[in-house]
């Protein structure tokens, strides 16, 4: 036996509080770690004791493995848990544990090398027979090299990075002369994701899916597999959906898969939890991805339909004690889909957000489960993935899942930076996913590759938002105000008065809004060539129930100065400008002139210079930001008057980075 009382949780965010709840309800202590953005992390306050181990960059808080060991020293923790992301998959790390005494709650080194390298844990299956897509893992990384296989193989063909993965260092490259820029685009980001920038090409199967199965072994020599997951729903190769089981699962195909990864996991001496990733063609023929040796993101639908709990099982064969069932005691029961929740905006090139979270309330009822390691007036810092919770859904069958996963989603509220909580509606929306017939090609083919465009709002919405905004503002004076009795709120002395608000509803124009109070809670609103009879029936802590026309509805709302609201009601969330209330000259950066950070990031790349000529569509910067690269591109042709940031520098959003001035046909005349 392999015995330890106190664990350190060597991560952050919902997988750190995940980790926490389940070794505290067994009676562990636990020692959670941070860095100094996440100082008043929901984690930090979940664990027994807490430990600062270094500045926001992971490179110097969450992947560096001497603060880790240090802490845990410290605080006398005897067992490491790393969860998912930064060292989870790292041997040295594992190692590093191991020769400190540490119980690393996790596959041995040795296991983390051979499976958790992309080049390696192929060159294995091979070896053993598993099928694999054709490709070249060799170890030769020069480009004349890729050029010669991905020739042989034919395209398209597929770049990964041979080690981590999250879809970071990964290009599809559909032509030849795509290659050579593919290749060194995928070695910087795979060396700045996992500190190294080996590759593998591919051959790119076309429209397949992606079903990974779920495997646990133990010190004793057992390994069994608990089902499938499919996480075919995927943007830029990382998974936004994931169901268990797959919608197109058969006994028989299960079995099949269910061995291979099985023996893939026994070939080494596998322990603790893994995952074996597989492509799924049309034809039920399947082909070795992967294996993850760790805990997977996805790992709630597996737990919901099984009964277990993950991280249960992997403290149980950590202390070295054998797996309590058997592969034939394993049964899966209903359905269940979980989403990722991400700080990013959809319709703006998914671009990744930060920023304060003013209001976090999550869904609950039957079958619903959300992870997350959120608080109100918690920072949603640039430095980390941009991922923020995890909603699952159960139910007795898909559709009930789906239907379950809807609601919880509409019934969600998170005010502050900008999320792709709509975007996920619409997807479990979408009649292909409904029907279960969704592959890896999905999203490109439904939503485009470059954004989504959100519901807008309707007038009747905006209405409420006009109302809502008045009283806010009303609310606000009466604080100001000396003395005010509550009855003469809106009252005004020259009668009836209409306070005026305008809303950008994607129309040709601006809407205008005339709120009118009528008293006792009720107000006539103007518009166009409609009137709306709003009353308020009851409004406390932003929550609010209302009768708009003769329907009742419920809302939540957050005033943000006197020009902006944000309301989410009917199952979306909007955020209402005043356009009476902008500032002045509050477009005028938005000039092709102007280039902004669009997000809180690293200048990993500087393009041009001072008196550099730009076409239209040229890459100006390359930004690292939640651990991904984002180009940068000119919006008009133009010269260079001025770069404003350096190779290296920490930006914030909106940070003027470059100025140009517009040349040729299009430029201003004196």
């Amino acid at each position: 036996m392999r015995n330890f009382s106190k664990i350190l949780v060597a991560n952050r965010g919902e997988i750190a509080v995940r980790v926490i709840r389940t070794a505290r309800a067994l009676g562990y202590r636990t020692v959670a770690v941070y860095s100094e953005a996440d100082g008043g992390a929901p984690h930090v306050a979940l664990a027994d004791e807490a430990v600062l181990i270094g500045p926001a960059p992971v490179a110097s808080s969450y992947l560096d493995a001497e603060r880790l060991l240090k802490a845990a020293a410290a605080t006398g923790a005897d067992a490491v848990h790393p969860g998912y992301g930064f060292l989870s998959e790292n041997a040295a790390f594992a190692r590093a544990c191991a020769e400190a005494g540490l119980v690393f709650i996790g596959p041995s080194a040795d296991a983390i090398h051979l499976m958790g390298n992309k080049a390696e844990a192929k060159r294995r299956m091979i070896a053993a027979g598993v099928p694999c897509v054709p490709g070249y893992e060799g170890r030769d990384q020069s480009d004349a090299t890729f050029v010669a296989a991905a020739d042989g193989i034919g395209y398209p063909v597929m770049v990964k990075a041979a080690a981590g993965g999250g879809g970071r260092g990964m290009r599809l490259v559909e032509r030849k002369d795509q290659l050579v820029a593919a290749l060194a685009s995928a070695r910087s980001e795979a060396l700045n994701a996992f500190g190294s920038d080996e590759l593998i090409l591919e051959k790119a199967v076309q429209q397949p899916r992606h079903v990974e199965i779920q495997v646990f072994g133990d010190s004793h020599g057992h390994v069994i597999h608990l089902g499938e997951r499919d996480c075919s729903v995927q943007r830029r190769h990382q998974k936004v959906v994931e169901e268990a089981p797959c919608p197109v699962m058969t006994p028989g195909l299960r079995d099949m898969m269910g061995r291979a990864a099985v023996e893939a996991a026994r070939s080494i001496k596998y322990e603790g939890a893994g995952t074996v990733e597989f492509l799924l063609d049309r034809d039920g023929e399947f082909y070795f991805l992967e294996m993850n040796t760790r805990l997977q993101v996805e790992h709630p639908v597996t737990e919901l339909v099984t009964g277990l709990d993950l991280v249960a099982l992997q403290l149980r064969v950590a202390r070295g004690e054998a797996l309590p069932l058997t592969q034939d005691d394993v049964t899966l029961e209903g359905h269940a889909i979980e989403v990722r929740l991400y700080a990013e905006d959809p319709s703006n090139n998914f671009l990744p957000a930060s920023g304060r979270v003013d209001v976090w309330r999550p869904a609950s009822g039957d079958g619903i489960r959300i992870d997350h390691g959120l608080r109100e007036g918690q920072e949603i810092s640039p430095f980390y993935d941009p991922m923020i919770a995890k909603i699952i859904a159960w139910g007795s069958d898909r559709d009930e899942a789906r239907r379950r996963l809807i609601r919880a989603l509409e019934e969600t509220t998170v005010f502050g930076p900008v999320t792709n909580k709509d975007f996920l509606v619409a997807i479990l929306a979408q009649e292909r996913f409904a029907a279960g017939e969704a592959t890896t090609a999905f999203l490109a083919e439904n939503f485009g590759e470059t954004g989504f465009e959100a519901a807008r709002p309707t007038r009747a919405q905006a209405a409420l938002a006009s109302v809502l905004q008045y009283r806010a503002a009303r609310d606000e004076a009466a604080v100001r105000a000396v003395a005010l009795t509550p009855r003469l709120k809106d009252w005004a002395s020259a009668g009836r008065l209409a306070s005026r608000f305008s809303y950008a509803l994607g129309e040709e124009a601006p809407v205008e809004f005339r709120v009118s109070a009528l008293g006792g809670e009720r107000y006539k609103v103007e518009e166009r060539d409609s009137t709306h009879n709003v009353e308020v029936l009851h409004d406390e802590a932003g929550v609010a129930r209302v009768l708009i026309d003769n329907v009742q509805k419920t809302l939540r709302h957050l005033a943000s100065g006197e020009a902006k609201l944000h309301l989410a009601v009917d199952g979306r969330s909007f955020v209402f400008d005043n356009l009476l209330k902008r500032a002045k000259g509050a477009d005028e950066t938005a000039s092709g002139g102007h280039i902004l950070a669009p997000m809180h990031g690293k200048i990993l790349r500087l393009n041009v210079a001072v008196g550099d000529e730009v076409a239209e569509g040229q890459s100006l910067v390359v930004l690292e930001a939640m651990k991904m690269e984002h180009e940068i591109n000119a919006t008009r042709s133009g010269k260079v008057t001025a770069v404003n940031v350096a190779l290296g520098d920490q930006v914030p959003a909106n940070t003027l980075m470059i100025e140009m001035e517009q040349t040729g046909s299009g430029a201003s005349e004196a």
